[in-house]
């Protein structure tokens, strides 16, 4: 019951304040690059010993990361 009204709250806080709700992520998407970026980055992850999705995953967080550090 407190979670429910503590949810109930926290969307009424949002509506007065005019902020959309945080939605959840579901931690998968689908991007479109080219061929020839495809082909390069498979490439590079293969010989890392990385997947695919490891090389990307690696790829956006070193770009957060700096980022956060500029």
């Amino acid at each position: 019951m407190a979670f429910r009204e503590s949810i109930d709250d926290y969307l009424e806080w949002c509506k007065e304040n005019g902020e959309a709700p945080d939605k959840p992520y579901s931690g998968k998407f689908n991007i479109r690059i080219s061929p020839d970026l495809h082909a390069k980055a498979a490439v590079k992850a293969q010989a890392r010993g990385e997947s695919l999705n490891d090389f990307v995953t690696k790829a956006i967080e070193d770009e957060i990361e700096a980022e956060a550090l500029a």
